[in-house]
């Protein structure tokens, strides 16, 4: 559908933008160029509806080469969804959505039921919004206006330009579900320009990454993420994200474990247990002795049953733990326990039976979030 041969950009100053692209992006896929500030992102993106013209080089777009075409005609049968939206503030929404029909002299009908048909599709009622101004929208209904607008002569082809930088964490994480979801329906040929490689992995069905106006890398997010080309897609992705030698090297339960989880002597009362529970927000305790043997657990529910005998301490309630697993042990043994046991959570022992730390949830989601956080070094400006 959209092919680039031999593509070079440089500027009247010297700079060069693009160097000899070879690339074919993938029909009715959500195809995603990223790299850091200054790789060539956005210029690959312009030359394709002609903003920006090649200085040497090919385009093709259904095997006709598009130097050879009228750049205003060419541009109205392609989508582009900007980060700033990009909306006419004097105009209506409806008005906003129907800009690039009209110029196509469509029927003035069939225009109303298009923008009426498309507000429904993301979930805006033409009856409440269709006669509101720009300003009168969030920031994410805005946002989804532009990706509709965009959408509304039936272009087979859409170009964004990190259209969703500028939104909020959780009105980004909707309008990238939208798009996922849209997608799905439509089939659109979609160039996407990104500066976030998790938008990209959740998002893409090809990411190109680039890096001084060449391809660096190219491939789906399960090949970049497992077969990483160099150091420095290695670095872009995150040092750790899934790399084959990360799995090679299954991590033992003590990286892993809470080191310091909320422990009580047996000999506690059960009021003071509960105190315990409140001020560090749990639901059970790990009952340790004064020698940091492990002799069971105790949960606010087992507590709360005997709360009554005022002569009640923890060592009475407790339970002992069923399963425990030494220090040094790999990851997938405490995993495949604690699912095979349906365990909330499983602690780890060391010199027979001193408690060392627990295998929680919340541990698992620190660890994996330590894994899977980008090297800050790795130059992902916008």
């Amino acid at each position: 559908m959209i092919r680039l041969e031999g593509v070079n950009k440089t500027y009247e100053d010297g700079f060069v933008a693009i160097k000899n692209l070879d690339l074919e992006f993938i029909e009715n896929g959500i195809n995603v160029l990223i790299g850091p500030s200054g790789c060539g992102k956005t210029t690959t993106m312009k030359l394709i509806n002609r903003l920006i013209q090649p200085t040497k080089g090919k385009i093709y777009i259904q095997g006709e080469d598009i130097s050879g075409k009228d750049p205003v005609e060419l541009r109205r049968s392609i989508g582009y969804v900007i980060q700033n939206v990009g909306l006419f503030p004097h105009m209506t929404i409806g008005k906003n959505v129907g800009v690039v029909p009209r110029l196509l002299k469509w029927d003035e009908q069939k225009i109303n039921q298009r923008v009426d048909e498309l507000m429904r599709m993301v979930n805006l009622d033409p009856e409440i919004f269709k006669d509101r101004y720009p300003s009168e929208l969030s920031g994410g209904q805005q946002q989804r206006i532009g990706v509709i607008r965009a959408l509304a002569a039936e272009p087979n082809i859409i170009l964004m330009d990190e259209p969703f930088s500028a939104l909020d964490p959780i009105s980004r994480e909707q309008l990238q579900d939208e798009l996922i979801r849209l997608q799905g329906e439509l089939q659109k040929t979609i160039i996407f320009v990104t500066h976030d490689m998790d938008e990209a992995i959740k998002i893409a069905d090809m990411i190109v990454i680039m890096k001084d106006g060449e391809i660096v890398q190219k491939g789906t997010p399960e090949q970049i993420l497992r077969h990483p080309a160099n150091d420095f897609v290695k670095s872009f992705v995150g040092e750790k994200r899934l790399q084959d030698d990360l799995l090679d090297q299954i991590p033992t339960v003590d990286e892993v474990m809470a080191n310091h989880p909320v422990t009580a002597f047996p000999t506690r009362g059960l009021a003071e247990a509960i105190k315990m529970m409140q001020r560090h927000k749990v639901d059970s305790l790990v009952i340790v002795d004064k020698n940091n043997e492990l002799r069971g657990h105790a949960s606010i529910f087992q507590v709360l049953d005997r709360f009554q005998e005022e002569e009640t301490t923890l060592s009475q309630v407790m339970k002992p733990f069923e399963h425990v697993v030494p220090s040094g042990s790999s990851l997938s043994v405490a995993l495949n326990l604690m699912d095979e046991h349906r365990l909330p959570y499983l602690p780890v022992v060391k010199d027979g039976n001193k408690f060392a730390g627990l295998i929680t949830r919340g541990s698992l989601v620190k660890h994996m979030a330590d894994v899977y956080t980008p090297n800050p070094s790795s130059g992902r400006e916008a």
